[in-house]
Formats: structure tokens, C-alpha cells, sequence
């Protein structure tokens, strides 16, 4: 772990991402010594940091960080921690800011291998997302609804839980986006309220534009994700998982998605 460009653990108990939360942060897979899609991640990073108004650490400054990061921990799942850095007591930010800078390491997450190639179960989560228009898509530290929606079911054979707004639209899993083919389109729900957008959303977008697959961004009802063809989850840790259990419904092949799973990891073989 390094904390400002040293090793160590320890970061004041005033710094404000401890306090409030108030930081950002990105996920990503390391493998054989090579971050994967860092400059994908760090301009997500910067785009969050302009939104919260959090001075971005600079590309090379991160980049040599992580550099020496991945010398003795070539494997694994990366993260980075922005926050807004040590700040008085009260929720005023301060007038000079300091980011803190958070590397950490941890081994990959033993999933089922069949999960990318069979689906998985899903279950709907029943905490709602309230909507914040001014957080929306950001990867803050905030993850408190996530924290209670993953607490509520203790089934180790369910791989994600699908999380819907205050509105009644499907947004997210727990720790990734959500895709659905639908009648030879693919669609995600717009995020404009809440939910987080990732950097695999986007590979999959990028995906679709290249392979000329019509992209739609907009509103999605569970009624909508329970009549696709398909439904997958995706993010930078799990990679694709296809869908083939939520609550009553029940889906038995994924060509789409597969399709999408196997251009993906060629691209992060590559």
C-alpha cells in the first residue's frame, strides 16, 4: 500500500475521505506486471475529481506510483483513493487543498470460472437508489447504499444484485454496470440520477459503435430487463457475466454477450 507516494497504511483521522467521504475512486485489474486500461481509469479519475472539485492528481505523478506498485505486485486488483485531503472540522472544504493519495493491492476475487460462460444468479436488491443529479455517474466514496444492498442477502451462489432508483428504473448492479439485448439493440440505463459510470460500460459502448450494434442509453424498467433477450453485467474486477437466473426469469444462451466477453479479453490479453 502506498499513502502519498510511500509505504505504509496510515492516513490522518482528519482527512475528509475518512470523515465524509469526500474522495474518489477507481478500480482496476493488474496482470503480469500491467495496470489494465490505466488511461481509461485515470480519465475517469480526473472527470470525477472536476466534478467534486478535487485538484486531480498529475498522469505522471500516478502513473510512477503505480509503476512501483506493480514491481512487487504484478497481480491483482488495484485501487486508487483521491480524497480531498485534512481538513478542519466541519463540512466547509477547506480554501488549500491537499489530496490524499491511496494506492492498495489485493488478489483477485476467486470467482466460479463458469459465471463468465454460463451466467450467473442475480437477485433484485430491495434498497432503492436516491437520486442526486450532482453525483450521478461519479465514483465516490460514499458507497453506503451499496454497502446495505450487498448486506442483505448472505447466498454466496448469488454473483450480483440489481439495484433500481426511487423512480422505479433498473440503474446498476452492486458493483457493476448493467447491459440488456433487446430485439437486436443493446441498451443501458442513463445515469443521469445516480449509479456509476465505468470504464467497461464504455468499452461495451465502444464495442457496440465498432461492430455498427445500435446503442441505446435511456430509462429501463424491470419489466423491460425480465423480457430481453439478454442481460449481462460488466465492470473492470469481474470482467462480463451473463445473466441467466433473476427472481422468475430464466435465460439460456448469451451470443451477444459472449461475443462481447471474448473481444474484451483479447483486448486486455493484448
Amino acid at each position: 500500500m502506498l499513502v502519498n507516494g510511500r509505504q505504509g497504511d496510515l492516513i490522518s483521522i482528519r482527512d475528509r475521505g475518512l470523515l465524509y467521504g469526500d474522495g474518489v475512486f477507481r478500480t482496476l485489474r493488474a496482470s503480469r506486471g500491467r495496470a489494465l486500461h490505466w488511461p481509461l481509469h485515470y480519465r475517469k479519475l480526473q472527470h470525477d475529481c472536476v466534478a467534486l472539485g478535487i485538484p486531480c492528481p498529475d498522469l505522471a505523478l500516478l502513473t510512477a506510483e503505480l509503476d512501483s506498485l506493480l514491481l512487487n505486485h504484478p497481480d491483482g486488483v488495484v485501487k486508487l483513493i483521491v480524497t480531498r485531503g485534512l481538513g478542519a472540522r466541519g463540512y466547509a472544504p477547506p480554501t488549500r487543498v491537499e489530496p490524499t493519495r491511496i494506492w492498495d493491492v489485493t488478489p483477485a476475487p476467486d470467482y466460479p470460472v463458469d459465471w463468465a460462460i454460463s451466467g450467473i444468479k442475480a437477485r433484485l436488491c430491495q434498497l432503492r437508489l436516491s437520486r442526486q443529479p450532482r453525483l450521478a455517474g461519479i465514483k465516490h466514496l460514499n458507497r453506503l447504499e451499496n454497502v446495505l444492498a450487498v448486506a442483505e442477502s448472505s447466498d454466496m451462489g448469488i454473483g450480483e444484485g440489481l439495484l433500481m432508483d426511487t423512480a422505479d428504473n433498473v440503474i446498476e448492479g452492486t458493483r457493476s454496470n448493467l447491459f440488456l439485448v433487446s430485439k437486436g439493440a443493446l441498451i443501458t440505463p442513463e445515469l443521469s440520477g445516480c449509479g456509476v459510470s465505468g470504464v467497461q460500460r464504455d468499452r461495451v459502448m465502444a464495442w457496440a459503435a465498432r461492430h455498427n450494434l445500435p446503442m441505446q442509453v435511456r430509462n429501463v424498467r424491470l419489466q423491460e430487463v425480465m423480457k430481453a433477450d439478454e442481460v449481462f453485467v460488466v465492470s473492470s474486477v469481474i470482467g462480463l457475466w451473463p445473466i441467466r437466473e433473476l427472481e422468475q426469469c430464466r435465460w439460456t444462451a448469451f451470443p451477444v454477450a459472449e461475443q462481447i466477453r471474448l473481444s474484451l479479453a483479447e483486448q486486455d490479453a493484448g
